[in-house]
């Protein structure tokens, strides 16, 4: 016992030291935000001992007095949702960049209040004598709910040291070193990319002569057409505007509609053909349901509602967003030639929903049909005002209610974090491709 006791106070003799500075921030919002970089103020604690030893291994304490942003006027954060990591220089005697990070332990955050971020941690391995000093750099600010996304907080200023140690020789290190790292070193959450749009995913191959009855023209003929079944529409250029829950996007996007005739009625596909934005976050699998309107000209009127699977895996941060084929049964309700146009389209996620309307929409198939009854044609569907009330618009399986109309459920989505620099706002504006097998 009185040997521990001497240990004790051996340790004692070295006392920690606690130290505050402040720096210029510059923290750049997920690009899901669409926000413009933020400006702020951040101060910070270090806590180290002030004496040590050549191989002694040191902990160090960053304690956040002040974040550079308050959380906005959006949603309020939930308790235990965000999570700080960052690094911390080491100069002088020895240099090194200590990784620290915190737990994921928070009060509830109301909107328009202070970020209360928790006292990140790191170790760093002594193995030079002399003064090391200490200086805050760059930390990141994750936050999981409702999906996970980071900011990147960067100083726009040269940071003066928070503390310094004195470090005397030992017997017990590698000496004379530098660049000693840390022995614990966490594991930083994967950055959410700030470009803009990649649009560089390829289109899907055309369908072979075997799938489309040999009409590649973007039009085909029904009934009297000599027993052809399969037809291909041509790929037209949408430009979308879309209304998300916190602002306006616009995006192009190629899409194809194809038919296959059974009896009187057509089997619908549309195909989007290039992704025109990549994930600006991690989303989970079954998260998104995506959904559109074929519009009906010429000899018919109305629109054919079409949708496909969700996700059926989880989406990483800076992968292209995919739609995949978009399927229903389009049942005629006029006879002559009718055009099928690419319409509205719908994305669910997470509760959310945003509407991409097509500022101009060329017709990708003609098809010559005959009358149905209870088809699409006439009544409450014309201009596709019922959204898919008639005939054509019937199609099983229709979307589940989210909870979309709730502006407050709206809102979640976009925001992904935790400070103005983590407010998500553009909810996913997508008119993403079909992935290549």
């Amino acid at each position: 016992m009185l040997g521990g006791a001497g240990v004790l106070l051996g340790v004692a003799a070295a006392p920690a030291q606690a130290a505050e500075v402040s720096y210029a921030t510059e923290c750049i919002p997920p690009a899901i935000s669409g926000l413009p970089p933020v400006q702020g103020t951040t101060k910070v604690e270090i806590t180290a001992p002030a004496e040590a030893k050549v191989g002694d291994e040191v902990e160090i304490v960053w304690k956040f007095v002040q974040a550079a942003s308050q959380n906005p006027n959006i949603l309020d954060l939930d308790a235990n949702t965000v999570q700080p990591t960052g690094t911390l220089k080491a100069a002088g005697a020895q240099t090194a960049d200590i990784a620290m990070q915190g737990p994921r332990e928070n009060p509830p955050i109301p909107k328009n209040t202070d970020m209360k971020l928790s006292d990140m941690k790191g170790k760093l391995k002594l193995t030079a004598p002399g003064e090391v000093t200490l200086a805050p750099g760059a930390y990141n600010i994750n936050v999981n709910k409702p999906i996970s996304t980071d900011t990147k907080c960067t100083p726009k200023e040269t940071v003066k040291p928070a503390a310094t140690i004195k470090v005397t020789g030992g017997g017990g290190g590698p000496g004379g070193t530098t660049g000693g790292l840390p022995t614990v070193v966490p594991t930083l959450p994967t950055s959410v990319p700030t470009g803009l749009p990649t649009g560089s995913s390829s289109p899907d191959p055309t369908p072979s002569e075997s799938e489309t009855g040999g009409d590649a023209g973007g039009s085909g003929t029904g009934g009297g057409d000599g027993g052809q079944t399969d037809f291909t529409g041509k790929e037209v250029q949408v430009p979308y505007k879309c209304k998300t829950p916190i602002g306006d996007k616009e995006a192009t996007s190629p899409v194809q509609i194809n038919a296959k005739k059974d009896g009187g009625s057509f089997g619908l596909t549309v195909r989007f053909k290039k992704s025109v934005m990549d994930s600006p976050a991690d989303i989970p699998k079954d998260s998104v349901k995506p959904s559109t309107e074929v519009a009906l000209g010429g000899a018919d009127k109305g629109t054919v509602h079409v949708e496909g699977p969700t996700n059926s895996e989880d989406i990483k941060s800076g992968e292209p967003i995919e739609i995949p084929d978009l399927t229903g049964t389009y049942k005629p309700g006029a006879s002559g030639e009718s055009t099928l146009s690419p319409g509205v389209l719908t994305i669910k996620a997470l509760g959310t929903t945003t509407t991409c309307t097509p500022a101009k929409s060329e017709v990708s198939l003609t098809l010559d049909t005959s009358e149905q009854a209870s088809g699409a044609s006439g009544g409450g569907s014309a201009g596709g005002s019922a959204g898919g009330s008639a005939g054509g618009s019937s199609t099983d399986g229709g979307l589940a209610a989210t909870g979309a109309e709730d502006s407050g459920s709206l809102k979640a989505l976009g925001l992904v974090a935790g400070t103005a620099l983590l407010l998500g706002g553009a909810v996913f504006t997508f008119m993403p491709r079909r992935r290549t097998r």
